[in-house]
């Protein structure tokens, strides 16, 4: 019996969906009734009437004994209704929109997200949103929280008449406020006024205008369609060249127009391609991210969800960082639509390390420049020193193709007077393809259960054809050396490469006692008319 693990050439794709394993929610089937339970009127009145008595002593207070912070998210949080084992059925099925958090107490994930929670809920209460925010802690409430198929904390959905859909935006309160706003009310916000507008600016930091004189026609269904299949950013509309100025200062037209705003260094982006939705949703994709995109356990899904699937990894300290931003928001610039720039602290080792790895790079304490195509599932490095120039021709050599892939390899080991010899990703074109002589490789890793019996097999064939014409034998580890020629999937794998046929190896099956490997090996490699040397 043999592991089948993950293929090398899978390994980046692999980590990244460990990373994202704990930020995907699934969906939820409506909890079942539990008749005669307090309802959620009550518990709606009595909540407004606690608000009420907030906003009236924050009024009668003097100016320096305004809300704390600490305060204003006490309050906040209390706009959020906790969910039990008694109200949670009539909280849910009495309402059209219900938003769900479950969390656990002692989960620091829901510790961070309860907070931008409960500013979420406080933003769409101030719109009228027609949503209930509310919470449950599925561990206190195991039972309710199993029927709500809640496996993970924390976990967010949506319930919408009863029947729930995954939470798929981002995790900060605005990317939450936009994401509950487009699924229960309108997708795109409508600005009338320079008042208006001023006020949407405080509350939304990346947006997209679109520009009309009114608001119907093909180019305007367009804008609108992308909006509904858009969950994460904001949508607003004008018929106001005034006012779309104010929204994009840059806007050097009174016709239709769509563009999009961030508060990065790339501040405002102009549409320029056909009014479709899908070249709309394509110009979203490649420009709602910044130059460069920190990484964070919280955004994991929403990077790896780029269209630009060649990305440039920057590992490195935050001051060092610093140090280099410019120019590398240069070289993102330059290289926009062609290679994604992505920052990761080198000091957080459960971001950083799982990519280092991959390049046999377990203890970097200096920056690190390497590249992942998610696309051709390939992995480059920058191996010089990390100067700007260098980076700069780096990325060049990514985005036309120049830059041969990276593979990783163990030092060159000694092999002199080995019966079997050690075969490193750095020698195997030396000691395998290029070799005029047979070979017969051992493919392992340490983590195959059946390698170790596989290897004392080796050895055995090893003395028994020890002097053999031409015949040498090799094993290689998978785990720490990879080369293009070598997609081994299965392990153990052996491999026989006859001389002269070294792009077409002969796979031998493991299930295979030693002596029939003897006799498979004799047969491939004895010379015609020659004796076979079976017997072990």
């Amino acid at each position: 019996m043999s592991i089948n693990p993950k293929p090398q050439s899978s390994l980046f794709t692999f980590i990244l969906l460990l990373l994202l394993t704990s930020l995907i929610t699934s969906a939820y089937s409506s909890p079942d009734a539990e008749p005669n339970q307090p309802g959620s009127d009550e518990e709606s009145d009595d909540l407004e009437q606690l608000l009420a008595v907030d906003e009236q002593l924050q009024q009668d207070l003097p100016p320096h004994h305004q809300q704390s912070e600490a305060e204003t998210v006490s309050k906040a949080q209390r706009i959020v209704l906790e969910l039990s084992g008694d109200n949670a059925r009539r909280v849910i099925g009495g309402n059209e929109f219900v938003m769900v958090l479950g969390y656990a107490p002692w989960c620091a994930r829901s510790a961070d997200l309860m907070p931008k929670f409960s500013e979420a809920a406080t933003a769409l209460k101030e719109i009228g949103s027609p949503v209930v925010m509310a919470k449950i802690d599925g561990d206190r409430y195991g039972k309710v929280a199993s029927e709500m198929e809640i496996k993970g904390f924390p976990t967010l959905l949506l319930f919408v008449n009863g029947s729930s859909q995954a939470y798929t935006g981002g995790f900060s309160a605005e990317e939450i406020v936009i994401w509950v706003q487009k699924k229960t009310g309108a997708p795109i916000v409508t600005v009338n006024t320079v008042d208006e507008a001023q006020r949407f600016l405080k509350k939304y930091h990346t947006f997209v205008v679109g520009l009309f004189n009114k608001f119907e026609g093909s180019e305007y269904n367009e804008f609108m369609k992308a909006a509904k299949s858009d969950d994460e950013i904001q949508f607003v509309e004008t018929s106001d060249s005034e006012v779309a100025k104010l929204l994009f200062p840059e806007l050097k037209t009174s016709n239709v127009f769509i563009g999009m705003v961030k508060t990065e260094a790339e501040r405002y982006t102009a549409y320029e391609g056909s009014y479709n939705m899908e070249k709309i949703l394509e110009f979203l994709g490649k420009n709602k991210f910044p130059l460069i995109t920190k990484l964070s356990e919280s955004n994991t899904a929403w990077v790896y969800s780029s269209p630009v699937k060649l990305q440039v990894m920057i590992f490195a300290k935050a001051d060092d960082f610093q140090n280099m931003a410019q120019p590398l928001e240069d070289f993102a610039s330059k290289f926009k639509s062609k290679l994604m720039f992505i920052y990761i602290d080198i000091t957080n080792e459960n971001l950083a390390m799982p990519f280092l790895t991959l390049f046999g790079i377990e203890h970097a304490n200096k920056t690190v420049v390497a590249a992942f195509d998610n696309k051709l599932n390939s992995k480059y490095l920058l191996e010089s020193d990390p100067s700007p120039s260098n980076i700069e021709k780096f990325c060049s050599g990514l985005a036309d193709g120049t830059i041969p892939q990276y593979y990783r390899s163990e030092p060159v080991p000694d092999n002199e007077n080995a019966s079997i010899v050690t075969v490193v990703g750095k020698t195997f074109d030396e000691l395998v393809l290029n070799s005029q002589e047979n070979v017969l490789l051992e493919v392992h890793t340490p983590w195959c259960v059946n390698c170790e019996a596989m290897s004392k097999q080796v050895v055995k064939l090893a003395k028994h054809f020890k002097g053999f014409e031409n015949l040498v034998f090799a094993r290689i580890d998978a785990s720490t050396n990879e080369h293009a020629k070598l997609q081994v999937n299965d392990y153990p794998t052996i491999l026989l490469y006859k001389s002269g046929e070294k792009e077409e190896p002969l796979k031998l099956s493991t299930k295979l006692s030693a002596k029939d490997m003897a006799v498979f090996i004799n047969e491939e490699l004895k010379p015609r008319g020659g004796s076979a040397k079976d017997e072990l």
